[in-house]
């Protein structure tokens, strides 16, 4: 079984990576630029699967369609694509940015990003025999909303996502399941580096209780991807310990 995730080289999208070849899974590797990458196909490696890296930048969908191409000719197939890249824009220097840059990076990365790699896997699926799976990543907060700047632009973007997952699942039903994940507070970068005072107020807030892990996402990701989940398709998880309900 072939999956491709995105954003993989670190948080989310590398637990993922690792989770589905410790699962017995190849994995394609893709994010912006080599920073480890390179690390995380060692991870799958060791686990005693093939792994193929792609740096590439989602927002490119010719660069997106030729990947597609790569992984069927070298993997074989594409089973699953699990698109997990998104753009920090909450650490480093991106969080001085004004809230236009903020978004056009958000739109690019998070929503075009998305869409092109839907379609390039999408199209790769229909051709082949036994179909595929789709898992796309929105948030938690979208159905509830939050206050706040950035809030109201990760609701704008990963809204779009969630919303044209719905539709897409209806597109390319029968053959393609298409599925979003919700996560709510995960310990990635910007949580790691969160105040202290912050981050017990997460947990307190948390009915379950604590941050969410990356391996909770990448554990929710497998599911939606295997045929136990054959019968589930334009369905939203949310990853987030009862925060939102």
């Amino acid at each position: 079984m072939i999956v491709v995730v995105t954003g993989a080289s670190a948080g989310v999208g590398r637990a993922t990576a690792r989770a589905f070849a410790e699962d017995g899974w190849d994995v394609a590797l893709i994010a912006r630029g080599d920073a480890g990458l390179e690390g995380a196909a060692e991870d799958v490696r060791a686990a005693g699967q093939r792994a193929l890296v792609l740096p590439l930048d989602v927002a490119d969908a010719e660069a997106v369609e030729a990947a597609a191409d790569r992984v069927e000719r070298e993997l074989g197939r594409i089973d699953v694509w699990v698109n997990n890249a998104g753009a920090d824009v909450l650490t480093g220097d991106a969080a001085a940015w004004d809230w236009e840059r903020k978004l056009d990076t958000l739109l690019a990365v998070d929503l075009k990003g998305t869409i092109a790699c839907s379609y390039a896997a999408g199209d790769v699926m229909r051709a082949q025999g036994g179909g595929g799976a789709l898992v796309n990543m929105s948030w938690d907060h979208v159905t509830t909303g939050m206050a706040g700047d950035n809030p109201q632009l990760f609701a704008a973007v990963k809204g779009g996502v969630l919303a044209f997952s719905k539709s897409l699942a209806r597109s390319l039903a029968p053959d393609v399941r298409v599925n979003v994940l919700c996560p709510g507070w995960i310990e990635t970068s910007f949580g790691e580096h969160a105040d202290p005072e912050f981050r017990r107020a997460v947990a307190d807030d948390t009915p379950l209780g604590r941050w969410g892990r990356p391996q909770d996402v990448a554990d929710a990701a497998i599911y939606l991807a295997a045929p136990t989940a054959g019968f589930v398709t334009g369905q939203a998880l949310n990853v987030n310990g009862g925060v939102v309900m």
